[in-house]
């Protein structure tokens, strides 16, 4: 539920000129709006046209039941669930009356214009006999004596499409926003906002689902000091060690990396499959950055920090291994262009960097952490979006807490 967020640039709602209150003591007016506003939802989904031929307006797609008092008519409306990769809104209802009713009544489904007629994917389909498609942005009307168990069943395609900001001048002409069928979708970013279309109009050139395979392999790595959980993180382009953030945050955001194996044939199915993860080697992806990798310099002691990586760049490779520390469930990250050199944190929870096994005898511990799921997860809808300077993640923005985001994007071709 979203109400009155902030547009602008790399904005959240914990950044708003309010913080959105606190969890027990700050209780905003517009708060009470929000839940009435969006209440409403609710009584808006049938509307009956009253008459010697009744017919039933269905405007909105929301799994409910209604009961069509004035045909002895019962509606079941489901909906299966959807995705990025798999775009297709299926909808099925159910009709049925208790009694034989001898009068002719009309369904009315809004077919809405975010979706498309295409024939490859678009179907409506009346006690499995195909019905003729009608054009997006109008109603699919059906009438007939319905009968005591009939089946209305729809699939529309979903699509990705652009909407440019409400402003006409011509300097903010290339300003738009992105959306996924009626999901307005927002870029994980604190305030970058270019994106480079190049020379295509196909948006499917340049915005990608995230698959299935990225999303088994987001990974959080722990350790533990003086009682309490700290996480690997990035921070400001460099990699630290800080305290296990809340869910919804940037900082949650910042404790999730995808492990991209070297060799794709070696890709694993889970981080649970920590067996299967020994020995190889892999590249460690910021979430919110893709094509941006922890990579290290050719000396240990210039830190740790983010870069695009390069198939030659074997400072961003490192090898899988079984913790030093000898606890199972433990991995050490052994370098890969630097054989015994394991990625480390720093004292009481804060920095992190390349160390040496002959460096210091502490490194067995400080190179050893638990490797869990990752403590963010991509939303069902996600894609990656091509920028000028970087890739973006993109989500509903319904589906945000307090990450920042970004919502209108800078277009160049």
């Amino acid at each position: 539920m979203i109400y009155m967020l902030p547009q602008g640039p790399g904005h959240s709602k914990a950044k708003s000129y309010h913080g959105w209150g606190t969890q027990f003591n700050s209780f905003w007016c517009c708060y009470g709006t929000g839940i009435e506003s969006f209440s409403k939802l609710g009584d808006s989904i049938y509307f009956e046209e009253m008459g010697s031929s009744p017919a039933l307006y269905i405007t909105q797609f929301i799994p409910s039941s209604f009961k069509w008092n004035s045909t002895g008519i019962t509606v079941i409306q489901k909906m299966k669930p959807f995705s990025s990769t798999e775009p297709v809104v299926q909808i099925s209802f159910d009709i049925s009356s208790a009694e034989t009713i001898n009068q002719t009544s009309t369904l009315n489904i809004r077919v809405p214009f975010w979706t498309s007629a295409s024939r490859n994917v678009g179907k409506t389909t009346l006690n499995s006999e195909e019905l003729h498609l009608v054009d997006p942005g109008s109603f699919l009307s059906v009438s007939r004596n319905w009968g005591s168990n009939d089946k209305l069943e729809l699939q529309l395609p979903i699509n990705l499409w652009t909407e440019a900001i409400k402003d006409d001048r011509q300097e903010y002409a290339s300003i738009l926003a992105i959306f996924f069928g009626p999901y307005l979708l927002a870029g994980l970013t604190d305030g970058d906002w270019d994106v480079d279309a190049g020379n295509s109009s196909k948006i499917s050139d340049w915005i990608i689902p995230v698959s299935q395979s990225h999303r088994d392999q987001l990974i959080t790595l722990f350790q533990e000091f003086n009682n309490r959980y700290c996480v690997l993180s990035s921070t400001n382009n460099t990699l630290t060690m800080s305290e296990l953030p809340n869910s919804g945050t940037d900082a949650s955001l910042h404790a999730t990396f995808r492990l991209v194996l070297q060799h794709p044939s070696n890709q694993f199915s889970h981080v649970s499959s920590l067996d299967s993860l020994l020995g190889k080697l892999a590249k460690i992806e910021a979430f919110d950055r893709p094509g941006i990798f922890i990579t290290h310099h050719s000396s240990n002691n210039d830190g740790v920090f983010f870069s695009a990586s390069t198939e030659t760049n074997t400072n961003s490779l490192f090898r899988i291994v079984s913790g030093l520390d000898g606890n199972s469930g433990t991995v050490s990250l052994e370098s890969g262009s630097q054989e015994g050199c394991y990625l480390c944190s720093g004292d009481n929870c804060s920095s992190a960097r390349l160390m040496c096994e002959h460096e210091d005898a502490s490194v067995k511990k400080r190179a050893s952490f638990l490797l869990s799921s990752g403590l963010r997860q991509y939303h069902p809808i996600s894609f990656r979006v091509k920028g000028v300077t970087r890739e973006f993640i993109l989500e509903p923005l319904m589906s945000l807490m307090d990450e920042s985001y970004t919502v209108f994007f800078n277009f160049s071709r």
